[in-house]
């Protein structure tokens, strides 16, 4: 009887400390969910960004005759003029005067819709706002003349870039696009690509 009186209430102090250990399991669950939606998310957007990318050199590709007009980008250190969301640096309204009146219309056709699929046209909520883009998506477009072969127009790099506002901070990325239009330049992804438009005439 003794033995048993000195351990009452062992196995409560057993069942509290269990407890305890179950709770910051449950608590590490939780924290690790919410970094796991963090990081889908991110991986999300860089698709719909590589995929935005493709889009714009297609459309470019599609439209050579007035492919200047896509070389929206003329300062490279900052990333602007820029398409996508508004800002004081946004292109404007497309007023291509490259080649014959039928060839800048389909390239200002070009540049409005990709305009509005990084404004997230492609996909409205239910109150009618867009939602169907990365958020704050801007894409910039720059040439190269200083690649060109034997100096003759046309022939040089293309450089474009997709640019938008992450979740969480990771390094700064090197492809200037919208440069300081997220507030830490760390909070800013982007992918990008050059290419040269061959000739085959």
């Amino acid at each position: 009887m003794i033995n048993i009186r000195k351990n009452a209430g062992f196995s409560l102090i057993e069942v509290l400390i269990t407890m305890v250990i179950i709770l910051v399991g449950l608590l590490s669950i939780a924290a690790l969910q919410a970094k796991a939606q963090i990081a889908e998310f991110e991986s999300y957007q860089r698709a719909q960004g590589l995929i935005m990318m493709s889009d714009i050199i297609d459309r470019m590709l599609l439209n050579k005759e007035a492919i200047s007009c896509f070389e929206i980008t003329n300062n490279t250190t900052s990333g602007t003029p820029y398409m996508g969301a508004a800002g004081a640096s946004h292109m404007g309204t497309p007023a291509c005067a490259a080649s014959t009146t039928e060839y800048n219309n389909l390239a200002d056709a070009n540049l409005t819709y990709l305009d509005n699929l990084l404004k997230g046209a492609a996909e409205t909520s239910g109150g009618g706002a867009d939602v169907g883009a990365m958020i704050g998506a801007r894409a910039c477009v720059t040439y190269d003349n200083t690649t060109e072969i034997d100096s003759q127009p046309g022939t040089g790099l293309y450089t474009v870039v997709v640019t938008w506002q992450a979740l969480a901070a990771l390094s700064a990325p090197t492809a200037n696009c919208a440069n300081g239009l997220y507030g830490n330049e760390n909070m800013r992804r982007a992918v990008s690509t050059r290419f040269r438009v061959a000739d085959l005439y």
